[in-house]
């Protein structure tokens, strides 16, 4: 199940990925919180099931993810994805999906959690930016790191080259750490994420670090 609220591009790159032969996965299902979320036409475009629930139709935040919640499980999906869904979501709802909840973040958490990440890697003069995928807990961008893909920061960088770069490597973390929770291979034990039944470091595993074998 992958929740979003716009166009829906880390959606594409799931879909593309679990479109292969052998695929362990499917998308059962994709629920946007806006009607005019571009995703929705990518799903639908692809077969899969979708629904529109928005969050100004109910009366607080609370009232909202118990809406979503019950139009989840209806799905019966053994994972949620957090594909650019932009809502805070109330404990009581993380703690349902505990250890089924994805999100991806456009920053190499912990740095940068919330909003304008790109802006703010720039601001504060980083040399390095990029994603990560991580377990969600009740803390904003703070669950257990997974996997983070890392880019240079260069000379003649702006938010708009930085989003770009990033969203890049968004569509190779995502599938891959998908196909991982299909496989059994990952799993939240004891607020640590794991993989392969060993503990994850607590700043995550490096895409590079597993391209190049180490």
């Amino acid at each position: 199940m992958v929740l979003i609220s716009g166009s829906g591009t880390n959606l594409q790159a799931l879909i593309d990925d679990l479109a292969g032969q052998g695929s362990l996965a499917s998308i059962v299902g994709v629920i946007a919180n806006k009607a005019d979320a571009y995703g929705l036409q990518r799903a639908a475009n692809a077969g899969i099931a979708t629904r529109t629930l928005s969050h100004r139709d109910f009366v607080d935040r609370a009232a909202f993810d118990q809406a979503l919640q019950r139009e989840i499980d209806a799905f019966n999906p053994d994972l949620i994805l957090l594909a650019g869904f932009m809502r805070i979501l109330t404990a009581d709802f993380v703690k349902h999906y505990r250890g089924r909840l994805l999100n991806i973040h456009p920053s190499l958490l912990p740095k940068h959690k919330g909003l304008q990440t790109h802006q703010r890697a720039l601001d504060e003069g980083d040399l390095e930016h990029g994603a990560t995928v991580h377990f969600v807990t009740e803390e904003l961008d703070g669950g257990p790191l997974i996997l983070q893909s890392r880019i240079k920061i260069i000379q003649g960088d702006d938010a708009a080259s930085l989003a770009t770069q990033v969203q890049q490597q968004e569509y190779l973390l995502f599938p891959l750490v998908v196909r991982w929770f299909a496989a059994d291979r990952l799993h939240l034990n004891h607020d640590r994420a794991c993989l392969d039944g060993g503990p994850i470091p607590a700043s995550g595993l490096r895409l590079e670090d597993l391209e190049s074998g180490i």
